[in-house]
This record gives C-alpha cells, structure tokens and sequence, in this order.
C-alpha cells in the first residue's frame, strides 16, 4: 500500500526523484498521468490496466472525456539508477510543477502535486472537517 508524504525538487530538465518507498510497489515501469485536483497520478501499470478495463466496461461513449484526459497525456515512465522519472512538460504544466513537488501515497497509486498547491488543498480539508465527516458518513466508513 502506497501511504506517506515527501518532498523533492524538479531539475532542470524536469526529473523527479521518485521515493525509493514506492519505487518497489509501483515496479520498474509505471504510468503517469493528468489527475484530478490539478495534481499528476501515478498508477503501477497493473492497476493502470484496471482502470482501462473499468472504462471499457462503462462504454466508450459515456466515458470519453475522462478516458481522453487520462490517456492523452498517460506517459509510461522507467525511473533511472538514481529514482528519477521524467516528466513530460505537457504534464508539468497541468499541475503547475516548477520547482518544490510533494509526493504522496493514496493506498493503489501517487499523486504528484505543485507543494504550494497541496499545502492549500490540505488547508481547506482541514478547515472543512465537517464535509470530511459527512463523506466518511455517506460512505459508511
């Protein structure tokens, strides 16, 4: 299970390193895409055909838009001898990363985001525990 949060920096050429922790469960090859949120995601591609199958399933047509947002920009990505991965600058730029990236783990996959951007997204969730109860409520968690 992919948990936890780190901090990295892009490089010039727009590399990342990848945490050496879910280097292992995500496996030599992964997939990294657009995700929701304004944030990238990271699926190992096991869990990457899953989704394409629960799309095939659905049916093309009721699905089309998140499918072409999600495989347009899917780039499969091998981390070097030192953990990086690099990212594409059409994904970049959907998430806004620069410089200072934060890398979490959300159980099957990670999520790539701007550290300003999660620091923010974080503010509100903590502000809004009530909505959080109310989800956990309705999910019946």
């Amino acid at each position: 299970m992919l948990m936890g949060e780190y901090a990295y920096s892009i490089d010039a050429k727009g590399r990342l390193n990848f945490p050496a922790k879910f280097r292992e469960e995500m496996g030599e090859r992964f997939v990294v895409t657009r995700w929701l949120d304004g944030c990238l995601v990271a699926f190992p591609l096991e869990e990457f055909a899953q989704v394409a199958e629960a799309f095939a399933q659905k049916g093309m047509a009721k699905s089309r838009d998140i499918q072409r947002f999600l495989f347009s920009a899917a780039e499969e990505v091998v981390p070097d001898k030192q953990g990086r991965i690099l990212l594409p600058g059409v994904l970049r730029r959907h998430a806004g990363l620069e410089k200072e990236v934060t890398v979490i783990g959300n159980r099957n996959h990670a999520e790539i985001w701007d550290t300003a951007a999660w620091q923010a997204y974080n503010q509100r969730l903590e502000t809004d525990s009530a909505a959080l109860a109310a989800t956990m409520e309705e999910l019946e968690l």
